[in-house]
C-alpha cells in the first residue's frame, strides 16, 4: 500500500511539473525596444502610480506593483498577458475596462510597444 501511494505521489509530481506559471509569458516584444520602453514609461508617468524596477523614481502605490509582471498569466485582472492585450491596455484601458482607475494616457502604439518590451524583461 506504501509503495502504491508512493508511486501516486510521485506520478501527479511529474504531471504538475509541466504547470510551472512562473514560466516567462515572453522573453522579447517583436518590434519593441525595451529601453525606449523605460524612457517612455518614464515620459508617462507611470511610476507615480506603480512600482517599476529599474525606472528612477517609480514607487507608487497607487496601482499594483509591476514587478515580474513578465512572468505572470493575467494583466489587468483579465487579460491574458500578451503583447497585444497588455498594448492594448496601457493604450486605453476604460475600453477593457470602463471603470478601472488606469488614466488614458494618450500612448501612442509605438511607445506601448516599447513599454510592453520593457515590462517583458522584470521576470520573476
Amino acid at each position: 500500500m506504501r509503495l502504491e501511494w508512493g508511486l501516486a505521489v510521485v506520478a501527479a509530481a511529474v504531471a504538475l511539473s509541466g504547470c510551472n506559471i512562473s514560466t516567462p509569458v515572453a522573453a522579447a516584444v517583436p518590434g519593441g525596444d525595451p529601453e525606449k520602453g523605460k524612457a517612455a514609461i518614464d515620459h508617462y508617468g507611470c511610476g507615480g502610480c506603480h512600482t517599476i524596477a529599474g525606472v528612477r523614481g517609480a514607487l507608487g502605490k497607487v496601482g499594483p506593483p509591476l514587478t515580474g509582471i513578465g512572468s505572470r498569466m493575467y494583466v489587468a485582472g483579465m487579460l491574458t498577458n500578451t503583447p497585444d492585450h497588455v498594448e492594448s491596455w496601457i493604450r486605453d484601458p476604460k475600453a477593457v475596462n470602463p471603470g478601472t482607475a488606469m488614466p488614458v494616457l494618450g500612448v501612442t502604439d509605438a511607445d506601448a510597444r516599447n513599454i510592453v518590451s520593457y515590462l517583458y524583461t522584470l521576470q520573476q
